[in-house]
């Protein structure tokens, strides 16, 4: 490993890059890509010591602030979609559960074949525990992956599916609202822009009035969206979405969606007048996460509603400025079912689960490493096997869980099998993005994506060996890093 202490990165870095309490100052764009931005990205994960990997997230942030391809909010952009300046894109959020920056790396290639424009890097709430991926990580990956490729652009990172715990709510309500608050906090500190409030678990259909069912759901999502407004970083307004009805359960509907909108926009200006609101709204259609698998562990064919979708969109666009709908839990929906989503104008998709399957199906993922996968399953998620499952049924189900406890095997695939899968799934990002309709879109984030590059604070301990490389054992000029130095 080039970095496992702090004083490698200096060293490592000589005539590649000046790094100062001030930032990251690259001299050699090349070197950076092809000589360390591997190692770097390694170390942000890996590495044995906080204080490492801290300093690798570092310079990687700064890196692709330096290197043209900084987080990004994608709100203005949805602001000109609910005003029509567009039409007929439906930006595809990718939750990426592991193999973060090879899979981020495929994705930048893929749009950059298409010059295709807005594209979502993402992860939920719930993910990030069982995928072992906090924020600051998750950033790091992405932006490895775009500084990798080359990438110029904004980069959009979004938090998916913060989510307030029917059961934990009822039990204490502000313990619980406070933890989505801490993740908020930590989420934007790391350079989550983009975050997807849900509080549709909340929603209580056994109350008499629509508003009524919908009253805690709208007025727990303006308290977090006050939230995010006090603490998001000065010149970047963060992207906040709504859910009105939880994925899986019954479809949604034009009542619902008023009721929801209009109650939280008047508890928004209650909380923080003036304060801008929701970009976009998640409805249900008739999908569910992952989709359903059947015995054999193929999954069942899905009867989405895209007139739901569609009606509601124009609700979202007409009444309120909004992009328009969310799509979730489609990423095992049939491949001639895509072009659908930019025809019903939604404005966003989310894909998981399909990509997953691609890259564990796939015949050139190590059988043993898949097998000790699923032995770890059958006794960490015992308790999820419902009965009468078959195994197929349940390993198709709970198998997402691994990707924590196996995260540095499937990071550290043999370079032949990471190639092979990656080809695939690029090809398969290249497909489904074109049916988006991003092919040819990246005219809209050059027109409609203001980029604001947020400083990082150096880490402290790194910042004492700059200034005083020799109480870490290094010759002073070391750690001066000067342009052209061997």
């Amino acid at each position: 490993m080039m970095f496992s202490n702090l004083t490698d990165f200096p060293i490592g870095l000589k005539g590649i890059a000046k790094l100062s309490d001030k930032g990251v100052k690259i001299v050699d764009a090349d070197r950076f890509r092809d000589e360390v931005i591997d190692e770097l990205c390694w170390s942000a994960v890996f590495a044995r010591h906080e204080a490492v990997r801290d300093t690798a997230r570092w310079i990687i942030w700064e890196a692709a602030n330096e290197l043209g391809a900084p987080a990004a909010s994608i709100q203005d952009l949805y602001t000109a979609r609910g005003q029509n300046k567009y039409q007929s894109v439906c930006v595809p959020a990718v939750n990426l559960r592991g193999q973060t920056y090879e899979t981020a790396r495929a994705m930048f290639r893929a749009c950059e074949e298409l010059n295709a424009g807005p594209f979502i890097f993402e992860i939920a709430k719930s993910e990030m525990g069982y995928c072992e991926q906090r924020p600051a990580e998750f950033v790091t990956g992405v932006l490895a992956g775009a500084i990798k490729e080359g990438y110029e652009g904004p980069v959009y990172i979004q938090g998916d599916h913060f989510q307030v715990n029917l059961k934990k709510y009822n039990e204490d309500p502000v313990k619980e609202m406070a933890g989505v608050k801490d993740l908020i906090e930590e989420a934007l500190a790391a350079g989550y822009y983009n975050i997807d409030i849900d509080t549709s678990t909340l929603v209580d259909l056994d109350r008499k009035t629509i508003k009524e069912q919908q009253e805690l759901n709208y007025s727990l999502g303006a308290e977090l969206t006050a939230h995010i407004r006090k603490l998001q970083p000065e010149g970047i307004m963060v992207s906040v979405g709504g859910e009105i009805g939880e994925v899986g359960g019954k479809n949604s509907n034009a009542e619902e969606l008023e009721a929801y909108v209009d109650g939280y926009n008047e508890t928004l200006a209650k909380l923080a007048p003036g304060a801008t609101g929701l970009s976009k709204v998640s409805v249900q259609t008739g999908t569910s996460h992952g989709g359903v698998p059947l015995p054999d562990g193929s999954v069942a064919e899905v009867n989405l509603d895209f007139g739901v979708l569609e009606d509601l969109a124009t609700v979202c666009r007409d009444k309120y400025g909004i992009s328009g709908t969310v799509q979730h839990g489609a990423s095992t929906l049939p491949d001639e079912a895509f072009h659908r989503f930019k025809e019903a104008q939604a404005a966003e998709v989310h894909l998981a689960t399909g990509f997953q399957n691609i890259v564990m199906d796939h015949p050139i993922f190590p059988d043993s490493l898949k097998e000790r996968m699923y032995g770890w399953l059958a006794i960490n998620t015992a308790k999820e096997r419902k009965v009468g499952q078959t195994d197929e049924q349940f390993f198709y189900k709970t198998r997402k869980k691994a990707w924590g406890a196996f995260k540095q095997e499937t990071w550290e695939l043999e370079e032949t099998q990471m190639s092979t899968i990656m080809r695939e799934l690029q090809s398969k990002f290249i497909f489904l993005f074109d049916q988006l309709g991003l092919k040819d879109s990246k005219h809209l984030i050059k027109e409609f994506t203001k980029t604001v590059k947020i400083k990082h604070e150096i880490p402290s301990i790194f910042a004492q060996l700059l200034s005083n490389p020799q109480a870490f054992g290094m010759q002073h000029g070391a750690a001066e890093d000067e342009p052209g130095a061997d």
